[in-house]
């Protein structure tokens, strides 16, 4: 979708231009679904939200604010670049961590067997499953902006498809923009006491097509374009489901378009998630007319998610000569030397994707599966006798610590 070229550069920072709120609309309203209470079925009006026009709205920044997302970003290149070798690995570990955090916000649990077993196809948990296809949701948005500059609705409804396509109620509305109302809390049958009712269906693809042109901007400060960009999103709550994990893949792809990371995601999620309760608060603010305390509160965030992750590439750059001394000698060469290679890029992994890999005998596979499990190189992420998975311990304990860390920072 194209949208205006543009001369001026960061004209944004202007702490004297307001932001609009959004308005609200009521409306009438009939129960189409049956079940319920009475007072879902007799309730006649609810009032939506109308998002403002954002397209060439100027962000209000103040010189304490520049100076926060000046500091965030200095972090976010440091990352960006940081252990070199180790780099692209980081990247891959990054992704499952921002979607991971990602999908807890919306109280999706599951264990790190679970989310193994998902990854490899296993269906036992559907948390876990919604766990990995948020993973690749992610991906499919970071890849496609990163080969074309732009940000584009059909990519955000192919990643939307994607993270939906095993959701049983909502398969049928996977990648569409929604056609009815929906909205947050309250009853399953109604709006009736919902917390946050979106503007009506007919409205969406013009609010759609207004942020795009607004994520495309290229004369925004990046952080406060990422901020209002993801809480315009969850304004206009697109979608009938899947609105959250698709809104904040929004702030990495914004992120990667601009040149801001090029290898990596910034996990701002652990850091949201450390603060569910403050994070709904603050798309309360910027719906009531302050996008500024979203812009400091991504400020910080995004400064701590890349410091903490900086600390875990320095880490994973030591663990390789970890696993060689809890190893032995090993045979350049070998199977053994060629997983101990691959593990810090591919830290989950199943011995029939290592047959394909290394195109060796399953003899020679499972004797490096078992002398590096027996060191604790690796450890099995599932009891079963076939489709069995393991992981690298010192890559996925970090990876939990890295979680923890950018939690505890962001109290």
């Amino acid at each position: 979708m194209a949208s205006r070229q543009r001369s001026r550069t960061h004209r944004e920072i202007d702490p004297d231009v307001g932001w609009p709120a959004c308005g609200r609309k009521t409306q009438a309203w009939r129960q189409t679904t049956r079940g319920g209470t009475r007072d879902d079925r007799m309730l006649r009006e609810i009032t939506v939200v109308i998002p403002p026009f954002i397209a060439d709205r100027l962000v209000p920044i103040d010189a304490a604010l520049a100076t926060d997302m000046e500091l965030a970003m200095r972090e976010i290149a440091a990352l960006d670049t940081a252990q070199g070798e180790t780099l692209d690995a980081l990247g891959v570990l990054l992704l499952r961590t921002e979607s991971v955090a990602s999908s807890k916000i919306e109280n999706v649990q599951a264990s790190l067997e679970d989310y193994a077993r998902a990854l490899y196809g296993i269906k036992t948990n559907k948390s876990a499953v919604s766990m990995v296809a948020a993973t690749q949701a992610l991906k499919i948005m970071i890849d496609n902006v990163g080969r074309t500059k732009r940000i584009e609705i059909e990519t955000i409804t192919t990643s939307h498809a994607m993270l939906m396509a095993d959701a049983e109620n909502e398969r049928e509305y996977a990648g569409r923009l929604r056609d009815m109302q929906n909205w947050v809390g309250g009853s399953h049958y109604s709006p009736r006491g919902a917390l946050y009712i979106p503007p009506p269906p007919e409205t969406v693809q013009g609010f759609m097509t207004d942020l795009i042109v607004f994520s495309n901007r290229n004369d925004i400060p990046v952080l406060a374009q990422a901020a209002v960009a993801h809480a315009q999103f969850e304004s206009i709550h697109p979608f009938t489901d899947g609105n959250g994990r698709i809104g904040r893949a929004l702030i990495n792809t914004i992120l990667r378009r601009r040149g801001a990371t090029s290898r990596v995601v910034v996990p701002l999620a652990s850091a949201l998630v450390a603060h569910r309760d403050r994070y709904f608060d603050l798309l309360g603010d910027y719906r009531d007319g302050d996008p500024r305390s979203m812009v400091a509160s991504f400020a910080i965030s995004s400064r701590i998610a890349a410091a903490e992750s900086r600390l875990t590439a320095s880490r994973l750059n030591e663990i390789p000569k970890e696993w060689r001394g809890m190893v032995g000698r090993v045979r350049t060469e070998s199977i053994t030397d060629k997983l101990l290679t691959l593990l810090l890029r591919k830290p989950i992994v199943s011995a029939e994707e290592l047959l394909s890999i290394f195109n060796a005998p399953p003899s020679s596979i499972y004797t490096a599966i078992v002398r590096l499990q027996s060191v604790g190189v690796l450890r099995p992420l599932t009891d079963r006798k076939r489709n069995q998975v393991w992981g690298a311990g010192l890559v996925l304990d970090e990876l939990d610590d890295l979680g923890m860390r950018i939690a505890r920072a962001a109290h």
